[in-house]
């Protein structure tokens, strides 16, 4: 792996032992409750390779419930996230598993409520970085460092064409993006990583178009 300053491998501004397993844990977890957009009800958290192994000691459960709550990974109240959302209702569930991942550090969080859930995999690939690798069944890489709009449509004709129109006229630039689809003519995910912010209104833009079900920005 090669990092670009000293910053990537000392880490960020986080609380806990390792910026691997607690700040990347923290930004998985707030991916996914950025995500899903609301608090959710229940949260099955499933935990591989060395997070499985050693969630408990490196604070990987605490930081990645922090994240569900949408806690930054320096905010101290991370270390009492268990807790927090215990007393908000949400119901946690960690199940650590011996199944391998792309990589040691990987969660997979299952966020649900009585509108709906979501399922998101990541991994904190060091330096507090992480990959989103999976969104409700459709594999992906993100890599967090950009924000990311996230478009759930039909796999139909001048889709790609209609975003990318909207956010020229608004000056949003684009960095990368990514389609998926489950099968053709079926569901599809858009995943654009934009040079500048999305605002509400140009979310709601794109959310007005034909074929779009739903439109969320995650990361910065």
């Amino acid at each position: 792996m090669k990092y670009r300053s000293v910053f990537d491998i000392i880490g960020p501004v986080m609380i806990g032992p390792s910026s691997s397993h607690t700040a990347g844990a923290a930004r998985i977890g707030r991916a996914a409750r950025k995500l899903f957009n609301r608090q959710p009800k229940k949260a099955e958290i499933y935990l591989y390779g060395s997070f499985a192994k050693t969630y408990q000691g490196h604070g990987t459960d605490v930081a990645i419930v922090g994240g569900i709550l949408d806690f930054d990974p320096h905010d101290r109240r991370i270390v009492d996230s268990l807790k927090i959302a215990e007393e908000a209702g949400i119901e946690i569930t960690i199940i650590p598993l011996e199944e391998n991942q792309h990589h040691p550090n990987t969660a997979t969080i299952k966020l649900m409520d009585d509108e709906g859930e979501i399922e998101l995999t990541g991994s904190s690939i060091g330096g507090g970085k992480i990959e989103i690798t999976n969104i409700n069944g459709f594999d992906i890489s993100l890599s967090g460092n950009s924000p990311a709009l996230i478009v759930f449509h039909e796999d139909r004709f001048g889709m790609i064409a209609s975003v990318a129109r909207i956010l020229a006229d608004n000056r949003i630039n684009i960095g990368k993006m990514e389609m998926s689809r489950k099968s053709r003519g079926h569901d599809a995910l858009m995943i654009i990583e934009t040079d500048q912010k999305v605002s509400d209104q140009i979310m709601d833009q794109i959310s007005n178009l034909p074929h779009v079900h739903h439109v969320f920005v995650i990361f910065p």
